[in-house]
């Protein structure tokens, strides 16, 4: 499905070295936009940029950034705002789940998902809230679309502390369209259900990775370009229409 309305954005995709960042990025290139690929891993970066830039379309710009370091998203946004100045399109998908059980006190896990699912999303907002309330104050229409999950309000055993990242992104959101809507800036949730992406391959308990194979292998899943085309359509939509909250999930586990 082709959106004409992304040729004139300007874009910023974290986690964009692969999965649902990298498909989001490509789409949003494809139809026109300027796209700056935030993420940890340069080699992907570069080459994800290589690959826009042979299929035509957009232009993308690798930005190495760790959005756990407030630092490195400093240098990110000077890097984004030298190269195309403001932008109008903001995606937070920078996550990482690693599910165990909470009596098994893996502290390191907790502080990672939580610098990096809640915190890296918040700096990221910080660093490029003032470029959205700006083109949505010239008439432009301006999206922060935040990845979250159905873990947000579904329970799975292991998954307490992820699903509480997520929870708490999908409630950051709710807020911030108090805060940002009354100034003309959308912000949606997007809560995928099973999706296959690099995600899953951070899981280092044998018996939570095998109940993930067993679900895969009973499910259809999505794949990250399901997911990159909700993201498109949620922010192609008519500049006064919040498509808020968006869950999306395989048609078997609906």
């Amino acid at each position: 499905m082709s959106y004409p309305a992304l040729a004139t954005r300007t874009a910023v995709v974290t986690g964009a070295a692969s999965g649902m960042g990298a498909a989001t990025a490509r789409l949003l290139a494809a139809n026109g936009a300027r796209v700056a690929l935030l993420a940890r891993r340069t080699d992907r970066l570069d080459a994800l940029t290589a690959e826009i830039a042979a299929a035509g379309g957009g232009q993308a710009l690798a930005v190495t950034a760790d959005v756990t370091d407030q630092a490195s998203v400093d240098a990110a946004a000077k890097a984004v705002h030298d190269a195309y100045g403001r932008v109008d399109l903001v995606v937070n998908n920078a996550g990482v789940m690693l599910p165990n059980p909470v009596d098994d006190g893996r502290i390191d896990e907790w502080s990672r998902m939580i610098d990096t699912n809640v915190t890296g999303a918040l700096r990221i907002v910080r660093a490029f809230t003032d470029d959205l309330v700006a083109a949505a104050a010239d008439g432009r229409t301006a999206d922060l679309v935040n990845i979250s999950s159905i873990a947000s309000h579904v329970a799975f055993p292991g998954y307490a502390v992820y699903g509480a990242t997520k929870a708490a992104l999908t409630q950051l959101s709710a807020a911030l369209r108090t805060e940002l809507g009354p100034r003309d800036v959308r912000v949606a949730t997007i809560e995928p259900g099973l999706t296959d992406t690099e995600l899953g391959g951070h899981v280092d308990n044998p018996a939570l990775r095998d109940q993930l194979a067993t679900m895969f292998a009973a499910i259809p899943a999505l794949g990250a370009e399901d997911v990159a085309d909700l993201v498109a359509y949620t922010v192609t939509r008519p500049r006064h229409v919040n498509l808020r909250h968006l869950v999306t999930l395989p048609t078997r586990q609906a």
